[in-house]
């Protein structure tokens, strides 16, 4: 299949477009693998499963007045925080096999991202650190102790949606956020499980990561 590159430039909607291109795309876009990469504004990506926790309302509050954006992401999971020193990969496929075998994504995504990870010289290893945010089987973490990629995923009769998140730089940022949302939704949380690729290598950056994967999925980098 061909991937086509969309535009990696923040969009006009800010957060809450981010998170609708994807299921717009998936139920109206062309018949191709579509990838879009990009560092985005700070956003508080709620699951519809937090939003019927009874502290949503209360969480949606308080990551707004640290100055993340709540939204609501179609995929599943639980709360994920991101901002400009993170790389958003959303993968869209129109398909109709979309939901033969979703776990098999999840294991092939992770073994790249994990790849990419470890081609940069980072001890990353596939599976949950206990008392991470939005758990799961194929989160990527680093030695085993800090969560530093998590993907979730979206199936419907028209094809899959598979967005994953690599945080880069500024995990103080993302703990605060993350350490009041959890709370207020009662969640189990361990901020100390919060990590970033500039944790283990001072001076990473955001362009360095995005080249790695654009590279790994077989796209070139845009230029300017």
């Amino acid at each position: 299949m061909t991937i086509v590159l969309l535009a990696p430039d923040p969009l006009p909607g800010g957060p809450e477009e981010d998170v609708a291109l994807g299921p717009r795309l998936l139920r109206d876009g062309p018949e191709q693998e579509l990838l879009r990469v990009y560092s985005p504004a700070p956003t508080a990506a709620f699951s519809r499963r937090d939003t019927l926790r009874p502290g949503h309302p209360a969480a949606a509050e308080a990551v707004r007045r640290l100055g993340f954006t709540p939204v609501v992401r179609p995929q599943g999971g639980s709360l994920a925080v991101y901002h400009r020193g993170s790389v958003v990969v959303d993968h869209v496929f129109r398909t109709p096999d979309a939901s033969r075998d979703p776990l098999e994504r999840f294991r092939r995504f992770a073994a790249l991202h994990a790849s990419v990870l470890a081609g940069l010289g980072f001890d990353a290893r596939i599976g949950a650190v206990a008392g991470e945010y939005c758990p799961g089987e194929y989160s990527v973490n680093l030695g085993g102790t800090r969560k530093v990629v998590g993907s979730a995923q979206r199936v419907t009769r028209d094809g899959w949606l598979f967005s994953s998140i690599v945080q880069v730089t500024g995990a103080a940022a993302l703990r605060a956020p993350l350490v009041v949302a959890y709370r207020r939704l009662g969640y189990d949380f361990d901020p100390d499980t919060v990590g970033t690729l500039e944790d283990d290598l001072p001076g990473v950056t955001v362009e360095a990561v995005t080249a790695a994967l654009l590279a790994a999925y077989g796209v070139t980098a845009p230029s300017g």
